[in-house]
C-alpha cells in the first residue's frame, strides 16, 4: 500500500515549518510567492492530496499517449528509450498509465496519423524526438488533444516543448577544454539535422569566439548523412580531418564513442594524444561503462517537467505555453588531458 504524503513531508523536504506549507498550499498569506511555488511544486511531486479532499479531488488517473520515431529506438537500448521510462515511473506516481507507440519509418515517409491520435484512446501525448518537418505539421493538426514536445523545439507553432539546455551545456563542455589549455577544437555533428545539434553546434561557436579562437571549416564535421540517417555507430563514412586538432567536441556520447574508435584506428591515443568530450551521458548498455567526459542531460526532470504540464493542460489548467530549458551538469571523466 502507497504512503500519503502529509505535510510534514513537504516540510522536511524543504526544512521549513508545517505551519508554512499549510499556509503556502492555501493561499494564505505570510509565505513569499518564491518559496510558496517551491512548496506547491514539491507536494504536486510527490503527490500530495489535502485530507479535505473529494474523493474526484484526491485524484484523477489520465492514459497519456507517448509518440517516437523507430529512427530513435535503436537495436540496443536507445536514449529515448531510456526518457520513456522515465516519463512511464514519473506517469505511475502521478496515477497515470502510458501506452507507447513507435511510428515506422514507412509511416513518417507516408505521412501516417499515428493509431493513437486516430483511436482517440489517450488524454494525452508525449512526442519524444524531433520528427520531420511535414511530419510535424501533421502532429499540430491534433493540437486539440493536449500535447507536449520532448528535446526538441520547433518555432513555426505555439506549443508546450521541453529540452535540455544544449546550447549552453556544449558552451560550458567548450569552455572546459578551453580551461584545460586546448585551442584547436573541433565540432562533430551534422548541423540542421536537429534543433540540438545545431544548437550544441552554436554554443561550442560562442565559446570559441569569447575565447578569440579561429573558427575552421575544416574542422566542423558530420557525423551522420541526412538522406538514410547513418551515423558513425551504423557505417556513416566518418574521416579524420587532415590537420588534427587536439580536442573534439561531439553532439553526443554516440558519436564521442565512434570517434574515439577512428582515432584509435589512426593511431591516436585518448586522451594522450587528442581529447574527446560528449553530450548526454548516455551510451548504449553493449558499449559498457562509458570513460567519456560529457554533459549529463537531467531526463529526470524533464520527464518530471513534461508530465507535470501536460497534467496541467489536461485539467484545463490556464498557463502560458513555452519551451521550457532544463539544465544539466558537466562530468568529468578519462578522455581529457590538460594541456601544458
Amino acid at each position: 500500500m502507497v504512503k500519503s504524503v502529509k505535510l510534514a513531508d513537504i516540510a522536511a523536504e524543504l526544512n521549513v515549518s508545517v505551519v508554512t506549507v499549510s499556509k503556502a498550499l492555501a493561499g494564505q498569506k505570510g509565505v513569499s510567492e518564491e518559496l510558496r511555488k517551491k512548496i506547491k511544486d514539491l507536494a504536486d511531486e510527490m503527490g500530495y492530496t489535502p485530507i479535505h479532499g473529494s474523493r474526484k479531488e484526491k485524484s484523477k488517473s489520465y492514459t497519456i499517449g507517448v509518440i517516437s520515431l523507430e529512427s530513435y529506438f535503436a537495436k540496443f537500448a536507445s536514449f529515448y528509450w531510456k526518457m520513456y521510462q522515465e516519463i512511464a515511473t514519473s506517469a505511475v506516481k502521478k496515477n497515470c498509465f502510458t501506452m507507447l507507440e513507435v511510428i515506422s519509418d514507412q509511416d513518417v515517409k507516408n505521412l501516417q496519423t499515428p493509431k493513437l491520435l486516430q483511436e482517440d484512446k489517450v488524454d494525452g501525448i508525449i512526442i519524444i524526438g524531433q520528427p520531420s518537418k511535414e511530419y510535424l505539421k501533421l502532429l499540430y493538426q491534433y493540437k486539440k488533444t493536449p500535447m507536449i514536445f520532448l528535446d526538441f523545439y520547433d518555432g513555426e507553432e505555439d506549443c508546450d516543448f521541453v529540452v535540455s539546455e544544449s546550447y549552453y551545456g556544449s558552451y560550458k563542455v567548450t569552455n572546459y577544454l578551453i580551461r584545460k589549455g586546448h585551442r584547436k577544437i573541433a565540432y562533430v555533428g551534422t548541423l540542421m539535422s536537429t534543433e540540438s545539434i545545431t544548437d550544441r553546434y552554436l554554443g561550442y561557436r560562442k565559446a570559441l569566439m569569447e575565447a578569440g579562437i579561429e573558427l575552421r571549416d575544416d574542422w566542423i564535421l558530420e557525423d551522420r548523412e541526412k538522406s538514410s540517417g547513418k551515423t558513425i555507430e551504423k557505417g556513416f563514412g566518418f574521416e579524420l580531418p587532415k590537420e588534427m586538432p587536439t580536442a573534439f567536441v561531439c553532439n553526443n556520447d554516440i558519436t564521442a564513442y565512434g570517434v574515439i574508435k577512428h582515432l584509435e584506428e589512426a593511431g591516436y591515443r585518448v586522451p594522450e594524444d587528442v581529447s574527446v568530450v560528449g553530450y548526454d551521458d548516455y551510451l548504449h548498455p553493449e558499449y559498457g561503462d562509458s570513460k567519456i567526459t560529457t554533459y549529463a542531460v537531467d531526463m529526470a526532470e524533464m520527464s518530471r517537467i513534461t508530465l507535470r504540464n501536460l497534467i496541467k493542460k489536461m485539467e484545463k489548467v490556464s498557463y502560458n505555453e513555452s519551451i521550457h530549458v532544463v539544465p544539466g551538469r558537466l562530468i568529468e571523466r578519462e578522455t581529457v588531458r590538460e594541456l601544458n
